[in-house]
């Protein structure tokens, strides 16, 4: 069975997850790359470092976001997002992006660019030592679909 999420499915399923793709787009290139991040209802936070998509972004602010959730070819969950990049330089912004962040996303993924200070997964005494650039992404627009061979419901995220 073939289906559309609702609203709250919609928000379980980017509050469930830490993997999603980013799509951005400008001089006629569209970038779609792989980034952690995390939901916290309202933005989508994400830490990376100086490179083609910030430029891109900093160019042009429109992106597309998609996380999903694949259990096997005929049960899976998929969200859309379509919002606005907001690059965080203000201190304060950026420090509360990176609790939100150490929070959620970072302790449950180990990769050496994920270990942002020596100490991690525990969060920085000092919040401004974490390099690399924090940015949000504000939606503007949601969609999800699903697909599930149960009979009764799809399955829950």
């Amino acid at each position: 069975m073939l289906g559309k999420l609702n609203d709250n499915e919609i928000e379980k399923l980017l509050g469930s997850q830490v993997i999603g793709r980013l799509g951005c787009h400008a001089d006629g290139k569209i970038y779609v790359l792989p980034i952690s991040y995390a939901y916290d209802g309202r933005y989508i936070y994400c830490h990376t470092e100086e490179g083609m998509k910030i430029n891109i972004m900093r160019s042009n602010p429109d992106v597309c976001f998609q996380v999903d959730k694949m259990h096997s070819m005929a049960n899976w969950q998929s969200v859309i997002v379509w919002g606005s990049f907001e690059e965080l330089k203000d201190e304060q912004a950026r420090n509360e992006a990176l609790k939100i962040l150490t929070g959620r996303a970072l302790p449950i993924l180990s990769s050496e660019t994920t270990h942002l200070f020596p100490h991690w997964p525990f969060p920085s005494e000092d919040l401004g030592t974490i390099g690399g650039i924090v940015f949000r992404i504000l939606p503007t627009e949601k969609t999800g679909r699903f697909e599930s061979n149960q009979q009764s419901t799809h399955f829950n995220v």
